[in-house]
C-alpha cells in the first residue's frame, strides 16, 4: 500500500502539503486532481523516487508501478496501437535487447532475451493493447489510424491507455 503519514512536502521556500495523511491499498485507484502549482507533480516526484519528504512518513512497495499520464497531447503519426504499445518500457527495453543480441550473433543473449521477452508477455501484448484501446470506446478500424488524425480528448484516452498500458506488472495509481 502507499502510505503517507503526517507528511510534508516543500518546493524550495513554498509548503505544499504539510500534515497530509492517506492510504491507498493495492487494487484502489487514486486520481490526483489540482490548480497548478498545487503540488500534483511534486507528488509524483515524491512517488517515482526523484524527490523525499521534507517531514513526516512516506512508505510505497518498492515493486510498485505509479502510471501518469503525459500533461501534453502527443503529436506523432504513429498508429494507435503501436503508441500504446511502444508506452511500455520494459517490453521496448527488452526488444532493444533482443535486436542487439542478435546483431551480435550471441545465441545465449539472444536465448534469454526470448525468454525475458515470454516472460513479460510479449506474445499477447499488442492483442491487450489493442483490447485496451477498444475498452475505451476507440473503433477496430482506428487500431491504425496515427495518433495526430484524433481530436485532444481522443488523444487523452490514448494517452490514458498508454500509461495504464499492456503491462503485466502490477500497477497503483
Amino acid at each position: 500500500m502507499i502510505q503517507l503519514q503526517n507528511l510534508t512536502l516543500r518546493r524550495g521556500a513554498k509548503v505544499l502539503l504539510d500534515g497530509a495523511s492517506v492510504t491507498i491499498h493495492p487494487g484502489e485507484k487514486a486520481a490526483l486532481v489540482g490548480r497548478n502549482g498545487a503540488g500534483k507533480s511534486t507528488l509524483f516526484a515524491l512517488f517515482n523516487g526523484t524527490l523525499h519528504e521534507d517531514g513526516g512518513d512516506f512508505a510505497m512497495p518498492a515493486a510498485w508501478r505509479i502510471a501518469q499520464v503525459a500533461q501534453h497531447m502527443p503529436e506523432t503519426a504513429e498508429p494507435a496501437a503501436e503508441f500504446v504499445l511502444s508506452g511500455d518500457e520494459r517490453l521496448v527495453h527488452l526488444r532493444e535487447q533482443l535486436s542487439k543480441a542478435e546483431q551480435s550473433g550471441d545465441g545465449i543473449a539472444i536465448a534469454h532475451a526470448h525468454g525475458d521477452l515470454h516472460d513479460a508477455g510479449a506474445h499477447d501484448a499488442r492483442s491487450r493493447a489493442e483490447a485496451l484501446i477498444l475498452g475505451l470506446g476507440f473503433k477496430v478500424d482506428e487500431l491504425q489510424k496515427p495518433v495526430n488524425s484524433f481530436s485532444g480528448g481522443w488523444r487523452m484516452r490514448l494517452q490514458l491507455a498508454r500509461a495504464d498500458g499492456p503491462q503485466r506488472s502490477a500497477a497503483a495509481g
